[in-house]
């Protein structure tokens, strides 16, 4: 635009300028007045930095609102709006004081890039001391309640036992649960065959419910106490016992003494001996009806034992005796005895080889009974009698000897 000459008309005019910084008007120079020199090369310098900071504060302002998001955080089921300058999950959760360990669970993972309106959720481990059907665990879960973290852990609880309420809440510290699930149990007692679904903690629980009893000494299959698994079958032994009593004989021993005054192979019983008696006590148990192999309960001896006492000769037999050698002694002893140095007649008054009575055989010098000594004594002392007597204590045989 020109400013008007001085043949041109002076009066006041206006101007318009189409910048939207400029005046709406500017004021025509009056005559006479001096035009304005123009802006020097320094002045436009020193107005450049100051439009670059005018235009930095703008643009900062801008950037600033730009990096605040507007995000939600749920921790734990507490959910808040929050504004964040973090760039990712990371940041946010430093930003917020929050300290997550390897059972903790955040969504979207730490390092995710974050934008505004996102959702992040972080749900913290729970240790869970854990007995299911008998055996013990010890895990981790994000749930916050029991009926969530046996959900999130697989575990069927229609029909189950639990030692809590499905609601109860699970606190950072953690929770003891026990968890029985039911199953199924075949209880054979008494020739029938019986199924329960059961959730029982023992196999006497389960019997029970299975309608079945146990008296006195009754047992099962398996021990009462221990946990019934799934599709185990559980067999009821009916035990009925009783108890016997036995006297059975306790043996004597012998005591065998030497006796010089006796012949050698002469043996002399002067006491006989008694065996003793002692009392057993049985227990006898039938299972199912089938005798048991029975159990020694205690022994008292209600007599003892008398011991046998036997004199054994050790004196030498004479080699001979004078007036009766030569006689036919096999002879006399096969007529009396048939020969044989135990024989006993049936009235039991005599013995040996040679039939002596007791007081003869006595008198004689022999001791106990003459069956009982040796042959070679036997036939000793018949010589002697021979020597006294003769034949005569033979009136039938005494010809053998051929005298």
């Amino acid at each position: 635009m020109r400013w008007p000459g001085p043949d041109q008309h002076t009066s006041e005019r206006v101007v318009v300028n189409t910048s939207p910084y400029a005046p709406l008007y500017v004021p025509a120079p009056r005559r006479g007045a001096r035009r304005k020199p123009p802006a020097r090369p320094d002045a436009v310098r020193r107005l450049v930095p100051q439009a670059l900071v005018v235009a930095f504060l703008a643009g900062g302002t801008t950037a600033f609102v730009a990096k605040d998001k507007a995000v939600e955080l749920n921790v734990d089921g507490e959910r808040r709006t929050l504004h964040t300058f973090a760039d990712d999950v990371t940041g946010l959760l430093a930003e917020q004081g929050l300290d997550t360990g390897a059972h903790d669970l955040v969504v979207p993972a730490p390092g995710t890039a974050l934008s505004s309106g996102d959702e992040i959720d972080v749900r913290h481990g729970r240790p869970l001391r854990l007995t299911l059907d008998g055996r013990h665990h010890r895990v981790w879960t994000t749930a916050r309640t029991v009926e969530g973290a046996l959900r999130e852990l697989g575990v069927r609880v229609e029909g189950a036992y639990l030692s809590v309420a499905r609601s109860r809440r699970i606190g950072r510290e953690g929770l003891a649960l026990d968890v029985r699930t039911e199953r199924t149990v075949t209880v054979m007692a008494d020739g029938r065959e019986r199924h329960v679904r059961t959730n029982a903690a023992t196999v006497r629980e389960a019997v029970a419910q299975a309608g079945v009893a146990l008296h006195g000494e009754d047992t099962t299959s398996v021990a009462p106490d221990s946990f019934p698994r799934d599709g185990q079958t559980v067999t009821v032994l009916r035990v009925r016992g009783h108890r016997e009593v036995r006297e059975e004989p306790i043996p004597f021993e012998e005591r065998r003494t030497d006796d010089p005054t006796l012949f050698r192979g002469t043996e002399v019983v002067d006491s006989a001996g008694r065996a003793g008696v002692r009392r057993v006590t049985y227990g006898v148990r039938t299972v199912n009806g089938v005798r048991q192999t029975p159990r020694h309960l205690r022994t008292e001896v209600v007599r003892q034992p008398e011991p046998r006492v036997v004199r054994v000769g050790t004196r030498p037999l004479p080699a001979s005796v004078a007036g009766a050698e030569g006689l036919d002694w096999g002879a006399l002893a096969q007529c009396e005895s048939g020969g044989r140095a135990d024989a006993v007649d049936p009235s039991g008054t005599y013995g040996g080889l040679y039939q002596f009575d007791v007081r003869t055989w006595h008198d004689l010098g022999g001791q106990g009974r003459p069956e009982s000594a040796p042959a070679d004594e036997q036939t000793y002392r018949a010589k002697r009698l021979y020597v006294h007597r003769g034949s005569a204590p033979w009136p039938h045989c005494g010809s053998r000897l051929g005298a």
